[in-house]
């Protein structure tokens, strides 16, 4: 098996997190600016923020 094998399942450890770094309850849909500007910061936060961009694009197709 290739490396990618089941990777967005692996990738999403602890779902939620975004939400609660951000302050936003869990049922709302995150803010686009709010999501951008997170995925600028460094660490956990701007990681997982750039992963829910991705699998945001990944959903329109």
């Amino acid at each position: 098996m290739s490396r990618s094998y089941k990777w967005i399942g692996k990738a999403i450890e602890h779902p939620g997190a975004l939400h609660r770094e951000l302050g936003i309850a869990s049922g709302k849909k995150i803010p686009e600016r709010r999501l951008e500007a997170a995925a600028k910061k460094g660490g956990k936060e701007g990681r997982r923020a750039r992963l829910a961009e991705t699998l945001e694009r990944m959903r329109r197709k």
